[in-house]
């Protein structure tokens, strides 16, 4: 009994994870949204259908999440989900663009508030830490459904335009260390997200293993890495 107690216990903390990464994405989402058009009944209980689905998915992955286990941990029936979305492709693709719409400008602030390429490097190296600390989860997922778009030709669409928004989000961040230092980037955007998605992957592996201790690790290899991208 003690067992069972312990397991259901360490399930609830996960999903309090998985939900804090939500959370951290909500202000900057909601400036979003209030510029939009208002969102209509149906939308809205996707959306609402979606953040309940990203609880379980950041918490178990792609593949051992089904229907009925999102369903199962969430205030709706397995009946309402089919209702809303046709099976489990349709709403796991709606999930991440939902939540990549949120924290696709999340660098802005950097970019903006920066006055010097000094500054600029340390505040986006504290974003990328701060980002796996509060939303180690979601970007699980986000890696999980990377990979498994090479073997599934319906996410290849879907999760080829999140990354070119992520793509774009990194080159805004370039653009202004370069404008910054007085330089010109020196590599092309895609080259540019390659070596930041790199590290910021290993730390991501490194964070799920060994915590919060590597991620000055990676603060470090971005002050070595962003001045070798301008010239």
């Amino acid at each position: 009994m003690r067992a069972d107690s312990d397991e259901t216990y360490i399930t609830c903390l996960r999903l309090t994870l998985v939900k804090n990464s939500l959370d951290a994405c909500q202000s900057s989402y909601d400036e979003l949204v209030t510029s939009t058009r208002p969102v209509d009944k149906f939308d809205r209980r996707r959306t609402e259908l979606a953040e309940s689905a990203l609880l379980t998915l950041g918490e178990l992955g792609y593949a051992r999440a089904s229907l009925r286990e999102i369903a199962g941990n969430s205030p709706f029936s397995h009946g309402v989900v089919h209702y809303y979305f046709q099976d489990k492709l349709e709403l796991v693709i709606y999930s991440v663009r939902y939540y990549k719409a949120r924290c696709v400008t999340r660098y802005d602030a950097v970019v903006r508030d920066s006055t010097s390429a000094d500054e600029l490097v340390e505040a986006f190296a504290a974003k990328l830490a701060q980002t796996i600390r509060e939303e180690a989860p979601m970007h699980r997922l986000w890696y999980d459904l990377r990979t498994q778009s090479m073997f599934e030709e319906a996410l290849r669409d879907p999760i080829a335009e999140i990354d070119a928004a992520l793509e774009a989000m990194i080159w805004r961040v370039i653009d202004r260390y370069a404008t910054l230092a007085d330089r010109r980037p020196s590599v092309t955007p895609a080259a540019a997200y390659g070596m930041l998605d790199g590290l910021f992957q290993q730390a991501l592996l490194a964070y799920t293993k060994h915590g919060d201790q590597v991620l000055g690790g990676l603060a470090t290899q971005v002050r070595t890495v962003l001045p070798l991208m301008v010239h």
